[in-house]
């Protein structure tokens, strides 16, 4: 007879994850173990393995459940309407405050995607650049006779925004809401001044 599926099983899967994220983000995917993992869940190894078939399973999880979700958050952000400053704006406050208590599942995108096999890798790129595409277009409307006439300048400008973004759980991981606004306000700021000064 086939084994029933646990009334808690995607709730202990997404706490594997949580915990599987904290130990890849403190250790490092290569140097992490399942031993390790199982006793940051606070479970058995073999349990462990009842929900995953292997550490590179968990890893793919960990990251397409972050990526595809953060992917659907940011392009379902509601601008209509709005200028684009005020798109911009919002847009960026958005992202930043979906980065937060995913600092670690964020960590684990910049130091371990490399390790997941080549078409995973794709699959996680197309996550990406669709968020890209978004901010991309939120940024050419700033200026758009501007960045019509040099998309590489548009591309510099976009990829310069995600990594003033990307980069803020270094220095401040447990900001709260009110202090990631306001360094989502700031790196408007920055941008609007560049831009405009094209």
């Amino acid at each position: 007879m086939a084994r029933t599926i646990a009334k808690d099983h995607d709730l202990k899967r997404a706490q594997i994850l949580k915990s599987a994220a904290r130990v890849f983000a403190r250790e490092g995917f290569d140097r992490a173990s399942m031993t390790q993992l199982a006793r940051e869940c606070g479970i058995s190894k073999a349990n462990i393995y009842h929900y995953y078939d292997s550490k590179d399973a968990i890893l793919y999880d960990i990251l397409d459940s972050y990526l595809s979700g953060l992917r659907d958050l940011v392009l379902s952000v509601d601008t209509e309407g709005l200028d684009p400053e005020t798109r911009f704006r919002t847009v960026v406050r958005e992202i930043l405050n979906a980065y937060k208590g995913a600092d670690e599942e964020h960590q684990v995108q910049i130091n371990a995607l490399s390790a997941l096999p080549e078409d995973q890798q794709e699959q996680m790129r197309a996550y990406q650049r669709d968020m890209v595409r978004f901010m991309s277009d939120c940024i050419k409307a700033l200026a758009p006779d501007v960045f019509a006439e040099d998309r590489t300048r548009l591309r510099s400008t976009t990829m310069s925004v995600f990594g003033m973004l990307n980069w803020y759980f270094m220095w401040s991981a447990d900001a709260d809401t009110t202090a990631r606004e306001a360094y989502a306000d700031l790196v408007c700021d920055l941008t609007l001044g560049g831009v405009r000064g094209m």
